[in-house]
């Protein structure tokens, strides 16, 4: 088994579970992941995914990249797999300690939110293996830091440590590895106390083009003017603000 699943019912809690490779993504991790996105599409709840020993996931299993063929790259293994974590209805939280590269830096770019230890390490050395980062990084990596801080991360192979994951918004906040998970929960929490359909309209709209906007806000945004659950939690919000 190569990702621990514990479910919750507003939650999912999914742990790469390689520590003798480094939690690295081998193919069936991939199916792994595969199943637990169709779980989640039928039964839409938050997720967490995170890594064991000191690890996210430092890279895609070299072994197994090392004899895929061109076939192979026009696949899009990873690619396909990252656009459909991304694309998940309800939000996707990485909780990353240590390493975060090559392809576990893309799957965490597939994150909604990413929060990180201060022994975090994220980057994309692709580059120095012969190949490029084409799951994700060079499109959804400038979107999060700008074209200009992607490209040096990018064309270098570098990776960032805390600090600087953090002051180029890659993470949004860093704690103890001991607190990591609870941190991770505590966001988990905040979304859970909101509606979850507005929750899946406002990261639907998140995800739409430019050009989309702002007929995508105005036609969910109809609709949850005449849900129930708007009409209920404005009653409850104005029956406390008058007491």
């Amino acid at each position: 088994m190569t990702l621990r699943i514990e479910e919750k019912h507003d939650r999912v809690i999914a742990t790469l579970d390689r520590p003798d490779k480094r939690n690295a993504i081998d193919q069936e991790t991939v199916d792994a992941l595969h199943e637990l996105c169709a779980m989640l599409e039928e039964t839409p709840r938050t997720l967490i995914l995170t890594g064991t020993d000191g690890v996210f996931a430092a890279g895609a299993d070299i072994a197994q990249l090392r004899d895929r063929t061109a076939d192979d790259a026009k696949r899009g293994i990873n690619a396909t797999l990252f656009i459909r974590i991304h694309q998940l209805p309800m939000p996707v939280v990485a909780a990353i300690d240590g390493y975060a590269l090559g392809g576990g830096a893309e799957l965490a770019y597939a994150a909604d939110i990413r929060i990180a230890t201060r022994a975090v390490r994220i980057g994309n050395p692709e580059t120095g293996l012969g190949i490029i980062a084409a799951a994700g990084a060079t499109w959804r990596l400038p979107e999060i830091v700008g074209d200009a801080r992607a490209s040096e991360l990018l064309l270098t192979g570098r990776a960032l440590d805390a600090e600087e994951a953090l002051q180029w918004g890659l993470v949004s906040s860093l704690h103890p590895v001991d607190e990591l998970l609870a941190a991770a929960h505590g966001i988990v929490d905040r979304i859970a106390a909101n509606d979850p359909l507005a929750t899946q309209y406002t990261k639907r709209a998140l995800r739409t083009p430019r050009a989309g906007h702002p007929a995508v806000e105005l036609e969910l945004q109809a609709e949850l003017f005449e849900s129930a659950e708007k009409h209920r939690r404005m009653t409850a919000f104005l029956e406390r603000k008058s007491r």
